[in-house]
């Protein structure tokens, strides 16, 4: 199973595999999450993207906006595929965006404010399989807290399945998933990684802190198993710093 990646390169190509994975195994709403702060989605999204090539026309890529469509036409001039807007118009103008002979989608970084028109865009999909990359979709202040918030949740969220998650908690603890392996939790001792926690399922944030508090091994192995990458969020810091400028 994978390690801990020590560079953003080696991330997006581990994300890569565990989408082709997943897809493989018939999940067909799957997320991509790399969760750092000064990431930008567009440089991630070029990475990424050479896992889906075979499907060439087939596939129908989504921005959250226009804007941010029109600028990837402009960019990916070449592209064989089509770059929309999840958009924000008529259920008829949703509609028409999707059609017969599509097979895969991929929506880029899509927000919480997009939520209702993701939703009816997923239910004109049916079957066909959607990669969600790097999807901020929870946020209490949008999708709200309330009994429709949890119904919305309930209906359309919790169908999409995590299949790639790294995350820094700290500068010395990660929480990392690559499909179709466990939830990890990793720290940082004597500058080498360790993991300390194999997990059925996506740990909530106290059961992190319990988990840190005890200082023990979760898994089924006797010791922590050694990373031999050092500083590997630093590493990753810089790599995101190069491709953002």
């Amino acid at each position: 199973m994978p390690e801990l990646p020590n560079s953003l390169e080696d991330a997006i190509a581990q994300s890569r595999e565990a989408a082709k994975a997943a897809l493989a195994d018939g999940c067909n709403r799957i997320q991509v999450e790399l969760l750092f702060p000064e990431l930008k989605f567009m440089p991630v999204a070029e990475q990424f993207l050479p896992c889906l090539v075979e499907y060439e026309s087939r596939l129908k890529v989504f921005f959250a906006d226009a804007g941010a469509a029109a600028l990837a036409r402009r960019d990916w001039k070449d592209a064989p595929f089509q770059i929309l807007d999840i958009g924000t118009g008529r259920t008829a103008s949703i509609q028409s965006k999707i059609q017969p002979e599509d097979e895969i989608f991929l929506f880029i970084s899509p927000t919480s404010v997009e939520v209702p028109q993701l939703e009816k865009i997923c239910e004109i999909i049916g079957d066909r399989p959607a990669i969600f990359l790097n999807p901020r979709l929870e946020d209490a202040g949008t999708v709200g807290i309330g009994y429709t918030a949890r119904q919305t949740r309930e209906r359309f969220l919790s169908t999409i399945q995590s299949c790639y998650y790294l995350r820094p908690i700290d500068d010395e603890t990660a929480l990392f998933r690559s499909y179709p392996g466990d939830w990890e939790i990793w720290v940082e001792n004597d500058s080498n990684w360790a993991k300390i926690a194999n997990l059925p399922k996506k740990p909530s944030g106290d059961e992190i802190d319990l988990i840190l508090m005890k200082g023990q091994p979760q898994t089924a192995e006797t010791d922590a198993v050694p990373a031999r990458k050092p500083s590997v969020f630093k590493s990753l810091q810089r790599f995101i710093k190069a491709l953002n400028r």
